[in-house]
């Protein structure tokens, strides 16, 4: 063989084997540090699992902490803009831009984080038309619980004038209902806040009273409220999914999707009764809701639900994104 035909077929070799790998190690952006649980149930398995299918032609490399934009709600543009492969965002933070993956805070819609993310699955069609990106994976947490420092949550008059930190409009809007004051804070800045009295309460899923160490100025958690989860999603920046060749494509579909999702879910929610057990062994009273009360709740947000069901979101009716939600 000549020298000519050599580098030839060197080339064609190379195009058969890798070259529509336009690009072998995809960056992932998240702005919460390694050790989260997030990575433990999502990050790292859609990492492991790119790896396994691809036979290591495909990896990920991730950059936590924010360290490429550590602004929670510009995470959709840093990977719409390219800064980063892949990363991870709460739809709630930008929730002008997706207000049908936030429906999932409605109350009603879910009762636990494995069934909630059944949910967003069940609207995947609603949903991924609101993502200029590849969906790559999307759950959601528990229901939430309330966090206080000087008052017991037992019944529905204990929410009257709570200044209480929410995590997205949905969630304000119906403990605004219950006559609570919601105010939106950095995830940040809570523990802190509660601590100062800044703020009365916290509503937040159980497992992150561990994660943002809430035991610590808490002396409250209670559980059982009628609510519902957050969306939080994995999305790839659609050029990096496009360059690759339909191998490079079929890999990342077989990483990625409802099963590293649900997957990811299920890990998540055996973490809750460990955090709640942190914060029992840190003197932190946990409170459950009576039936009695939670049916009151519930009544106190028909108006809210009924209001939602009659509105428009990006071109879908607040009682078409429930339903599908629901699977009716």
């Amino acid at each position: 063989m000549t020298l000519k035909r050599a580098i030839l077929a060197t080339v064609a070799l190379g195009a058969l084997s890798g070259a529509a790998l336009a690009q072998s190690e995809f960056t992932l952006s998240y702005f919460m540090g390694p050790k989260h649980r997030f990575n433990e149930a999502f990050f790292t398995p859609f990492a492991d699992r790119l790896a396994e299918f691809s036979g290591g032609e495909l990896t990920v490399k991730q950059y936590a902490g924010g360290t490429l934009n550590s602004n929670p709600a510009l995470q959709y543009s840093t990977v719409v803009e390219g800064v980063t492969d892949v990363a991870f965002g709460i739809s709630s933070y930008t929730y002008d831009l997706f207000p049908i993956s936030s429906a999932i805070s409605v109350p009603g819609v879910c009762n636990s984080g494995i069934d909630c993310t059944e949910a967003l699955w069940r609207a995947r069609d609603l949903i991924e038309k609101e993502f200029n990106a590849k969906l790559i994976a999307m759950w959601s947490n528990e229901p939430m619980a309330i966090v206080t420092r000087d008052k017991p949550i037992r019944t529905l008059e204990d929410f009257k004038g709570l200044k209480i930190r929410v995590s997205s409009n949905i969630e304000a809007d119906f403990l605004s209902a219950l006559g609570a004051a919601p105010v939106s804070q950095s995830v940040s800045e809570i523990n802190q806040n509660l601590a100062n009295g800044t703020i009365d309460a916290i509503a937040i899923d159980p497992t992150s009273i561990r994660d943002f160490k809430l035991y610590e100025p808490a002396n409250y958690v209670t559980l059982g409220m009628p609510t519902s989860g957050l969306a939080f999603w994995l999305l790839m920046n659609k050029q990096s999914y496009e360059g690759l060749s339909d191998e490079g494509k079929a890999w990342v579909d077989a990483a990625s999707g409802r099963e590293l999702s649900v997957a990811g879910a299920n890990l998540t929610e055996t973490m809750a009764e460990g955090a709640l057990q942190v914060a029992r062994d840190a003197g932190v009273e946990i409170i459950t809701l009576s039936p009695e009360e939670t049916a009151r709740i519930t009544e106190a947000f028909s108006a809210p639900l009924a209001k939602f069901k009659a509105e428009t979101f990006n071109g879908v009716s607040g009682a078409d994104i429930y339903a599908a939600m629901k699977g009716e």
